[in-house]
């Protein structure tokens, strides 16, 4: 049986993952056995910083409504207790952006919570 030349199909496979390479230093981008490599740990750890990004902004929302929660002499948790308690549907993105710019309605926010 005759030998496949793997021309074209092979060398668009190969193009697509040294283009992903781009600002990679030596061989990292001209040589495909090691862009291969290092390319499918980068994207690895691109999906992985997706999830951390999500999970590092919850915390710093929580931080800034905590902060300004003090502030008004209550804890987190109670602001939040109340929050759900009194049917506020005010996502944490939203109160911590409220917190951190515009004092004066966070308070009213707080103080329109029944106890």
């Amino acid at each position: 049986m005759a030998r496949v030349r793997r021309g074209f199909k092979a060398r668009r496979r190969r193009n697509k993952v040294l283009k992903l390479a781009k600002g990679f230093h030596f061989d990292r981008r001209t040589k495909y056995k090691h862009t291969a490599e290092t390319v499918k740990r980068a994207l690895h750890y691109a999906y992985i910083g997706r999830r951390l990004l999500k999970r590092d902004m919850r915390k710093l929302w929580v931080v800034r409504i905590a902060a300004a929660a003090r502030t008004l002499d209550t804890s987190y948790s109670k602001f939040i207790g109340a929050l759900k308690a009194n049917g506020v549907t005010l996502n944490r993105k939203m109160l911590a952006e409220i917190a951190a710019t515009d004092f004066a309605g966070f308070t009213a926010i707080k103080n329109s919570l029944k106890k």
